[in-house]
This record gives C-alpha cells, structure tokens and sequence, in this order.
C-alpha cells in the first residue's frame, strides 16, 4: 500500500473514501481547559491531519466545528477535505431518537453533515437528559432496542444526505451479523471502530471484517491513558516495549510512531488522542518509512489480548460486546 502524508485514504465499500491517519479528539471535560480541543484541531489541520474522530459525550465538538470552520474560513482547507466521524451515544438508541441525536451533533458543529456516523457502543442505555442514567443504589439503568432498527433509523439519516457513511464501533462478530444479515438491509456498515494496537491486534475480527469489506478502525493505537476510571492499568504500557523501541532505532522513529505505522500497513485507520503539540506533530510522521515483512511479523507476535478498555462496569449488559471471543 502506497502511503504519503498527502495521500493515505483507503476506499469504503459505500464508495467513499476515509483517511488511515486521524485524531482522536476525546479529552476529560472536567480536566480539560476551555480552547484547548480548538487550539489541537487547528494545529492538526495545518500539519496535515484531515479526519477527525469526535463523539457527543465528549462535550466539545463545538470546538471541533469551530476550529474547521476557521481553518476553511482562512482557506487551509474546504469543507470536502476534511472527513468526520460523530457517535451515536447508547441514550439515543430508539428509533426516533437517532435523528434528532445526530441533528443534535450537526447543530453543535455548525455543519450540513457529517461524514461518518456510527453506532458509538451496542449497549443501549435508558432515553433521556443523562448520558449515564443511573438508579438511586447507583445501578446503570439499561434499556432493551432491537439494534436493527436503531440501524434503519441510521439508514433513513443517510438516505436523507445527514451523513456520508455509517458505521459502528466496539461490534463483535455476533453483533455485527445481525445487522449484515438484516432483511431489507440499504446500507451496511463501512466500519467497526475498536481498540487495537500490538498487544491487542484483534486477527479474528480484523479477518471476519476485512471478508466483509468492512474497514477497521483502531482507537487506542498507543495503547491507553492511564486513566484508572476505565482503563486496565495492570496492562504493562505499550511504548516502553522492547522491541517497538528497537524497531523503531532502526528506522529514527519512536515505539509510538512504529506502533502506529504497524496498523496502517496492515491497512487499519488510527485515530491517536493527543492535545499535545509535540504529540500531534510527531504521530502524524509516520509515512517517510515503512517497515519490513519481518518487522511486522515480528510486532503481530507481540500481541497479548490485553483490553486496555475492557468497560467492566457495563459487563452485565446484555449486548456488553467483550464476553465472546471476538
């Protein structure tokens, strides 16, 4: 696969098309100055990143839509160029919801569409004003949909041009042969975003997707924060791993850029967070080199099935994705 900085989209089986580098725009919102996700996405764009990966409950794709408005206001880039994905939270799983969730994200981002839209986890929560509806012991309070016809509700937002593509994420094979074998299926979904990187390298559903044209998206390419409210901390930290760093020698680059290059030859897009500066230089560096058939064989023996995300606190969930093997 022939990779530049300019050029590295690879095609959608809708006919679109996604960029196998992009940034992940999450970041705590309690922890998280105010300008500072505007500042992040305005470097990016100027250092070349083109896709961006947001959600609702992130709480700040206005300043996502602020900063690519100003960047196609000073004439960086047009709207066409830039390609984003928003999520459709688990609150907003009945069918009636799903537009008016989605209006909701284009509202905030002051645009027409988005061009991604996916189904953010198969879980559905109970509707309404909390985004984490809980009961008075502190329960999660879940809710029962039919995840086909939240997708029909999905398919009617493309049919009526709110978004490009539609897609899901952290989907299992189960999950996502429900709706690829829908009856009266229009759309099937481009992509499955899930965590991946080289402790986690997902071969079985990587390869059940890729038998269904369907284009994997990586989150936590790096491995994780070190966040102890969601995060496995028991998982050693991917960067400091021997042979990444080795690689990486070999080639001037770091354990992160080697990481992140391992997934895009492999032709899985990655969505790295950062609101660094140096950062969000640094990861987009990752096209002047590539590395050898013995390099990445080398770096897919890494793989230890550790989840660095494992969302335990929803495991009793009856769509929680993460019990079956892949």
């Amino acid at each position: 696969m022939s990779l530049s900085a300019e050029s590295h989209n690879v095609p959608l089986s809708d006919g679109n098309q996604i960029p196998l580098l992009g940034l992940g725009t999450y970041g705590d919102p309690r922890k998280t100055p105010k300008g500072t996700t505007v500042e992040c996405v305005k470097l990016a764009i100027d250092v070349g990143y083109r896709h961006f990966d947001g959600a609702l409950v992130y709480f700040n794709e206005h300043e996502v839509g602020q900063a690519i408005r100003e960047k196609i206001a000073d004439g960086t880039v047009r709207r066409e160029d830039i390609f984003y994905c928003g999520k459709l939270w688990n609150t907003f799983h009945p069918p009636e919801l799903v537009r008016p969730a989605l209006e909701r994200t284009l509202q905030t981002l002051k645009m027409d569409y988005v061009d991604l839209y996916i189904v953010e986890l198969p879980m559905a929560f109970k509707p309404g004003k909390e985004f984490y509806p809980r009961d008075e012991n502190g329960k999660y309070i879940y809710h029962h949909t039919d995840l086909c016809a939240t997708w029909e509700a999905l398919e009617a937002c493309k049919d009526a041009g709110l978004v490009k593509s539609l897609g899901v994420s952290n989907f299992n094979r189960r999950q996502l042969e429900l709706l690829l074998t829908k009856p009266g299926l229009k759309h099937k979904p481009v992509s499955n975003q899930i965590e991946c990187h080289p402790y986690f390298t997902q071969p079985k559903l990587l390869e059940y997707c890729r038998q269904n044209d369907i284009v994997v998206v990586g989150y936590c390419p790096l491995g994780s924060s070190r966040d102890a409210s969601w995060v496995n901390l028991t998982c050693p930290p991917l960067l400091e791993d021997e042979l990444l760093v080795s690689i990486g020698k070999k080639h001037n680059k770091s354990s992160a850029q080697v990481a992140l290059r391992f997934n895009a030859q492999r032709g899985v897009v990655v969505i790295p967070k950062s609101f660094s500066r140096e950062r969000i230089q640094h990861n987009f560096q990752i096209f002047d080199f590539s590395l050898t058939e013995e390099e990445m064989k080398a770096i897919e023996a890494l793989n230890k099935n550790i989840r660095f995300v494992e969302l335990l606190m929803w495991s009793d969930h009856p769509e929680y994705p993460f019990h079956e093997e892949y």
